[in-house]
């Protein structure tokens, strides 16, 4: 079953390039918002800016969850492990500032 492998290597790469572009999209999108509101004084800024790199970071959190799914290799495996833990660890600490700003603003936390 040599084409099952090639159409779920096809399926993977392509899903892979969407959830990075659009996790680029909304890290960049995020950053363009979050001056905009720091140009404007907005006392909310910091909440902005961190709720869009959290959303960022787990799309591309996504793409390399669906990278282990076409890694062949033992060295291979260890690299995209490495970068999962260190999105994971990102995505964690943002979560984690996100719920100190909700509260020193005195915003009600998001549930997950």
């Amino acid at each position: 079953m040599p084409w099952a492998d090639q159409v779920l290597d096809t399926i993977v790469s392509w899903a892979i390039l969407l959830f990075e572009y659009v996790g680029v999209g909304v890290i960049v999108a995020s950053g363009v918002r979050g001056a905009v509101c720091y140009v404007r004084r907005d006392p909310e800024t910091r909440l902005k800016l961190a709720k869009g790199l959290a959303m960022g970071l787990e799309f591309k959190l996504g793409s390399e969850i669906l990278r282990t799914v076409v890694v062949r290799e033992l060295r291979e495996i260890v690299l995209v492990g490495a970068i999962i833990l260190l999105r994971a660890a990102l995505t964690f600490l943002i979560h984690w500032e996100i719920t100190n700003e909700e509260r020193t603003a005195g915003h009600p936390p998001e549930e997950p």
